[in-house]
Formats: structure tokens, C-alpha cells, sequence
């Protein structure tokens, strides 16, 4: 995977850990704002991204709740860019509509988000979930953000489940994954139009290559946030593996690895704090490769409009 020619910007929302900075700048991307709540994620986010994104916290481009950027501050307190990022929290609709009673659910973070497309007007957003936003709320969360996208905003609307199994990850991970683009003239072409990245048929490393020993399953169970220490047999337990005939929790090395995060990756915390870090994060292989799609597309789009196709 090749870096583009153009240098495209973008902004990390809810940014956790920069699972999505990491896989950009592999990328070539430049990361011109980032938002994140939880102190020790923003010091293990600064620790790390402070020296290949200097400019992002030389100019205070490091935001602690997005929630406070009122909208009529928007436009001066985030840089353009080109692509918006996110993996944001899922929280129920009552209602659907973005600027139809819109003052009545400023509370769902997803209206941040909304919010701030509509006042940037990026060329695409890549966003990341839980698969189970398709159902969240009897399908009225769902919906509504493809309404709101849509109708409100005007972007195309793809979504796909994927796993970080399909891209070379020992960690099944199924996660929903939301992209659309604000000039999107092969939205009706189905031959043209955007698609996500194809699984690949192999993983990268196993649990065995994880633990650098012999490990009882080749695909690991789904990272978590916490309940650690239940049982090996427990339909509970998520960290607890056999390794070469004796029973193993992991620690933040092997998480890394099951993530996809590069093995110098320092975490300035505990590690009960890296792991529901990782556990909260992205996996990065899954990013990088739809990015890297995202970022074709765009190319392709930018070509049609400057042979006149407009």
C-alpha cells in the first residue's frame, strides 16, 4: 500500500488512541485536529503522535470535548480538511432529523459530527461502530444517522460489516463502518461507485505468532474494555489463552499485536488502562485499507470533474 500524491488532511473524532491517525499517516494523510475525552487516552494519544503530528498540539489542535465547540465557532476553531474520522459512541434517536428538531438532541454525539460536516463540508467521512448500531434502538439509530447523512447533508451513504480476521488480524472483531463523499457522481453506477476493501484470504500472524509461542487457537476472541480474570472456559472470558499447555492473560504486548498497533507503541499508563485502551480502539490494518480506498476514490472522483464531467 502506497502513500498518494496529494497530502490529504484530516481530523480524528473521539479519537481514543489514533488507531485512525496511525493508519492515515501510513497513509500520507496529515492529521490538522483531534478530539478526545478520557485524560489517560489523551496521554497515551499525545505520547505518541507528538512527534510525527507536532503542528496538531503546537497549535492546541488537541481538543478535550468536542461537546463544547459551540456552531458558530466551528468554522474558526477546526482547520479545513478532507476527511472527517470518527469511531463515536452509539447513543439512541428519539427522533429522526438533523435540523428538524435538532435543538432537542444535542446530547447524541453523533450531531457533533453532523454538525461539523455541515459547517466544514469535507470531501468524505469515514466513520466506525459497533455492528450492532444496525439494530441499536430497533433500528431507529441507524437509520436515522443514513437520514441525517443523506438527506440532511447531502453525502453518499456506504456501510459494511468487516472484521479484523479479514485483514490478516487474529481477533474476529466485526465492527460496522460508515463512508460517503459530498461530490459523489458514481453514487448511482454500480460499477463505479465506492466499495470496501476485499478480505484477505490469509492472516498476517496467528495467537501463536501474538504470544511467540505455541497457542491452542489460531484467531483470538474480540478485544474488550474490561471483566477481566474469568475463567479459560468461561463464555465470559475474552483475555485468557492457552500457551504452550499453560493458561496466559494478556498484557498490552500481545493487545498491540491483536490490534495492530506497532510494537513501539508506548503507553504511559497502567496496564489495566492500555487494555481497555485497546479495547476501546480501532483496529488499524481494517482503517488503513478502507482509507486507502476512501482516498482512490476521491482521486477518482477529482479526475472525473477535471475532464468536465461535472
Amino acid at each position: 500500500m502506497t502513500k498518494n500524491n496529494k497530502k490529504y488532511k484530516f481530523i480524528d473524532l473521539f479519537a481514543g488512541i489514533g488507531g485512525f491517525h496511525i493508519a492515515l499517516h501510513n497513509l500520507g494523510a496529515e492529521c490538522v485536529f483531534a478530539s478526545e475525552i478520557d485524560k489517560y487516552a489523551r496521554e497515551t494519544y499525545k505520547t505518541n503522535f507528538i512527534k510525527i503530528s507536532p503542528e496538531l498540539f503546537k497549535k492546541n489542535h488537541f481538543n478535550d470535548d468536542i461537546t463544547s465547540i459551540k456552531e458558530e465557532e466551528i468554522q474558526e476553531t477546526i482547520p479545513d480538511f478532507d476527511i472527517l474520522c470518527g469511531g463515536f459512541p452509539c447513543q439512541p434517536f428519539s427522533q429522526a432529523g438533523f435540523k428538524k428538531g435538532f435543538d432537542d438532541h444535542r446530547g447524541n454525539l453523533f450531531f457533533n459530527i453532523a454538525r461539523i460536516i455541515d459547517q466544514k463540508q469535507p470531501a468524505a467521512f469515514f466513520l466506525e461502530n459497533v455492528r450492532h448500531l444496525v439494530s441499536h434502538d430497533d433500528g431507529r439509530t441507524f437509520s436515522t444517522i443514513r437520514s441525517i447523512i443523506e438527506n440532511d447533508l447531502g453525502y453518499s451513504f456506504y456501510s459494511a460489516v468487516l472484521k479484523a480476521s479479514d485483514f490478516g488480524l487474529p481477533q474476529h472483531r466485526p465492527r460496522i463502518f460508515i463512508v460517503g463523499f459530498k461530490e459523489d457522481k458514481f453514487i448511482r453506477d454500480e460499477k463505479e461507485s465506492f466499495k470496501f476493501p476485499k478480505p484477505k484470504k490469509e492472516l498476517d500472524l496467528t495467537m501463536s505468532d501474538v504470544w511467540e509461542a505455541k497457542c491452542d487457537r489460531d484467531i483470538g476472541l474480540t478485544l474488550r474494555v474490561g471483566g477481566r480474570g474469568s475463567p479459560i472456559d468461561d463464555r465470559r472470558n475474552w483475555d485468557g489463552y492457552r500457551v504452550n499447555g499453560e493458561v496466559r492473560r494478556l498484557t498490552p504486548k500481545e493487545g498491540k499485536r491483536m490490534q495492530g498497533f506497532p510494537d513501539d507503541f508506548y503507553f504511559p499508563v497502567t496496564d489495566i488502562q492500555a487494555m481497555k485502551q485497546l479495547g476501546n480502539s480501532v483496529a488499524v490494518p481494517v482503517i488503513q485499507n478502507i482509507a486507502y480506498e476512501i482516498v482512490q476514490y476521491l482521486e477518482k472522483l477529482h479526475k472525473k470533474e477535471n475532464n468536465g464531467f461535472k
